[in-house]
């Protein structure tokens, strides 16, 4: 009975698993600074290695502002994300992968009411900051969460 315990609830923990990994490589300062001084510096498992490799191929069109770098950074931020990306694919056609059009992304954020995107505390799915405290050191803990116009799940309780 402890056995099927134990294996139930490390089955359970899974998902938490995949999640937690999806954002627990260390932001490099580099990274950091570059990609940071414009938005979050988003944690580089949240896209596969080939999604990563069209975003930093395309930086003087990225999202309609030329982001570029020199080569130097180019090759040291690309190598960084492609050694930390992570498995799954933006499941996209465009030619820039959105973190927000994920699969992951979509489920994580299902009880988020379409009026918080609209905010003006946060306008867009990609201003992390607006509702994850931690989200500028690489830190999406549940603990760390505050939506404006909701309430904290564990406060409705």
């Amino acid at each position: 009975m402890k056995k099927l315990a134990l294996a139930l609830s490390i089955f359970a923990s899974l998902p938490a698993l995949a999640d937690s990994e999806r954002t627990a490589a260390p932001l490099t300062p580099q990274y950091k600074s570059e990609c940071g001084s414009c938005h979050v510096a988003f944690p580089p498992g949240l896209l596969n290695k080939a999604d990563w490799q069209k975003t930093m191929a395309r930086l003087d069109k990225h999202f309609g502002t030329d982001a570029s770098v020199d080569a130097k950074a180019h090759q040291s931020i690309l190598s960084y994300l492609e050694r930390n990306a992570g498995s799954r694919s933006a499941v996209q056609a465009a030619a820039e992968p959105r973190i927000t059009a994920t699969n992951w992304f979509r489920k994580e954020h299902r009880e988020v009411p379409g009026s918080v995107w609209k905010d003006a505390r946060v306008k867009t799915a990609a201003n992390c900051v607006a509702c994850h405290s931690g989200a500028e050191q690489g830190r999406y803990g549940e603990s760390e969460i505050a939506v404006p116009g909701m309430q904290r799940r564990h406060e409705e309780d």
